[in-house]
């Protein structure tokens, strides 16, 4: 007797067409890209101020929100942020993508980097440090541990205050960072970013009928 039942559907081929060889890199390296291109700013003991451009940053933790940058302990604001255990970071656009670079290159040992490439320093709610005026959005932060790591030491901190544009909110109080230019890091380069693709959740959200 023949087998009445229905063959299930075939399950869709989402894989490319072509499968490509994969090429093993000699020595294994940090690849995670592309990252954020932020301006972190800190200070001294006596509130001189200081900004670093970090691409080693990211969330940790959402409840305590906490956040994580990793300096080299051979920069000058790796000791700022050693006395006075805060910083901000502050985000960037494509209009700060220059002085996003330059910072990352110049010491702010002898020199003023707010004066020097016209930013503006503005007093933070929660910490010493200030935070860039020009930047959209700025993240205050706590440091709670300090990891030694080997190349770089990683601050882990808990954000104590976020202050953003107003130009960026609605009247929901719904912030749009799509609209601030956004620029991230990726293999040496920066970039802008592209379209939306998504939101969270949209693959599996069932559609209205």
């Amino acid at each position: 007797m023949a087998n009445s039942r229905k063959k299930p559907p075939e399950a869709k081929k989402d894989a490319p067409a072509q499968v490509h060889k994969k090429i093993t890199f000699q020595k294994p390296g940090n690849i995670l890209y592309p990252v954020p291109a932020a301006l972190v700013s800190c200070c001294d003991k006596d509130g001189r101020p200081n900004l670093i451009t970090i691409a080693w940053t990211g969330t940790v933790c959402s409840d305590p929100p906490m956040v994580s940058i990793s300096v080299r302990r051979s920069r000058y604001s790796h000791r700022l942020i050693k006395e006075t255990g805060d910083f901000v970071i502050n985000l960037t656009t494509e209009d700060l993508a220059a002085v996003t670079d330059t910072c990352g290159v110049r010491s702010g040992k002898d020199v003023d980097k707010f004066k020097e490439y016209g930013l503006t320093p503005f007093d933070s709610r929660t910490v010493k440090a200030p935070g860039v005026l020009e930047s959209p959005v700025n993240i205050e932060c706590r440091v709670v541990q300090t990891l030694e790591l080997g190349s770089h030491d990683m601050f882990l901190a808990e954000v104590t205050c976020v202050q953003a544009d107003e130009r960026y909110m609605d009247q929901n109080g719904k912030l749009h960072l799509e609209k601030a230019g956004l620029i991230a890091y990726s293999h040496g380069a920066y970039f802008a970013l592209g379209r939306q693709l998504g939101t969270f959740g949209y693959s599996v959200r069932k559609k209205k009928r």
